[in-house]
């Protein structure tokens, strides 16, 4: 299913012509750092993630249709201004970041 998620995140940016510079998908939650044109709003761009991959996960794992919602309500975004693009990614690729 991880597999699967990283393969609709990719074909959301794709089509919308955003650029995903890192991505993590742990157990409970999925960390972005995503590229997109200033006229987008970001509650768009979560929407557009979340929306998709909610669809296509559950009509493709029926198990998942079970759960009140795949994803919460809720998203966190941050802009990159306060530290480097550089040091962001590097967070997000770290593997013993994952394990906490």
């Amino acid at each position: 299913m991880k597999t699967r998620l990283s393969e609709i995140l990719d074909s959301v940016a794709h089509d919308r012509e955003w650029i995903i510079k890192a991505k993590e998908i742990a157990p409970d939650h999925v960390h972005l750092l995503v590229e997109y044109d200033e006229q987008t709003a970001i509650c768009e761009v979560a929407r557009a993630f979340k929306g998709r991959s909610s669809k296509l996960l559950r009509d493709e794992f029926t198990h998942l249709k079970t759960l009140p919602s795949l994803w919460t309500r809720s998203y966190f975004y941050d802009t990159s201004g306060k530290v480097s693009t550089s040091h962001v990614m590097a967070y997000i690729n770290d593997p013993h970041h994952a394990r906490h």
